[in-house]
């Protein structure tokens, strides 16, 4: 399958993309509303609720802005290569679950964002010099 057809596919068959994907394919967080499914011989993950989705997006975009000066880049216009997606990803998740109760394991992302929101009032009010400092921390560390 040429990659066109596949992004064809990709859209038709996922309405909503998860946007931690990357960390719920690669084990490092879990999510109670992703959903995996193989299109094209590539496994990818949706996610099952559009409250939920939109918010994982907010905090991604977020995570994305904060994380430039620790990927050691001034700024994101486009995808970010596939090991600082991971670091930005994982490590931004790990950091704010680390952040909120001190555990470093992700096991709902859906429900972390939530918690976060639900905390802060806004998700542009977490603490992301802590998160990202702990993510680097984690990292390092590996």
């Amino acid at each position: 399958m040429d990659e066109t057809a596949y992004r064809q596919a990709l859209e038709t068959a996922i309405p909503r993309y998860c946007p931690f994907e990357k960390s719920v394919l690669t084990h490092c967080a879990a999510c109670s509303k992703a959903e995996k499914h193989n299109i094209a011989e590539r496994e990818v993950v949706a996610c099952n609720n559009a409250e939920a989705h939109q918010r994982c997006i907010a905090l991604r975009d977020l995570l994305r802005h904060n994380f430039t000066f620790a990927l050691g880049i001034l700024h994101i216009d486009g995808p970010l290569p596939h090991a600082k997606e991971m670091r930005m990803q994982c490590g931004g998740l790990r950091g704010l679950q680390i952040a909120l109760d001190g555990n470093d394991q992700v096991r709902d992302v859906a429900a972390l964002v939530e918690m976060a929101q639900q905390r802060y009032g806004e998700l542009a009010e977490l603490p992301y010099s802590l998160i990202v400092q702990r993510a680097n921390i984690y990292y390092k560390g590996r």
